[in-house]
């Protein structure tokens, strides 16, 4: 593999088109979940970028959920510069920036799990991750039969329990409870 030289850095505005393809044309695959420029503009302050002169060749977003624990979401690099070291590079920023955070892990739903568990990541259930059901698989059209694996990285020493969705509370032990799906009844 020989790696490529990439300017990496925080994406901006002006990056949305770019991301946005990039994204998208993963997603037309049925590999990621699809974005819309809302959504872009929504979270690009989570997102990173790795251009290569003024080719974006790979992006990825640190998206956080709780005070201790941040997804790896959104992880795209250009087909051309694949196993060039560019999402390795990606990662590694993202992982940075949640250190610098203090976060205890970092956690990702991947269909390359090897490529992460280069990077230190173990597979865990999809079940240990719940804040992420709420967030975002319940739009998801897999959802009913998930094939993604879902990985972590523990950056250090978990608080407590270490349970990936604890929120702390000023309680010792005490959970924020989350609130739970309704479904309306369709026949009324």
């Amino acid at each position: 593999m020989t790696r490529i030289a990439v300017n990496l850095r925080k994406a901006s505005m002006h990056d949305i088109p770019r991301v946005l393809a990039l994204i998208n044309a993963y997603a037309a695959q049925g590999i990621m979940l699809p974005r819309t420029e809302f959504e872009l503009s929504e979270n690009i302050r989570d997102f990173s970028v790795a251009y290569d002169d003024d080719l974006l060749v790979g992006c990825g977003a640190l998206h956080f959920y709780t005070p201790v624990a941040a997804e790896v979401r959104s992880l795209a690099v250009l087909p051309a510069v694949a196993q060039h070291g560019v999402g390795r590079a990606v990662v590694e920023a993202l992982e940075g920036e949640a250190r610098e955070n203090d976060l205890e892990s970092i956690f990702a739903f991947t269909y390359v799990p090897g490529f992460f568990r280069k990077l230190g990541f173990s597979e865990v259930e999809r079940g240990e991750l719940p804040l992420k059901v709420w967030k975002d698989c319940l739009r998801c059209p897999k959802f009913q039969n998930c094939d993604e694996i879902a990985v972590v990285k523990r950056l250090r020493p978990t608080r407590g329990e270490g349970e990936l969705y604890r929120l702390q509370t000023d309680a010792p032990g005490e959970l924020i409870q989350l609130p739970q799906i309704v479904t309306p009844n369709r026949d009324k």
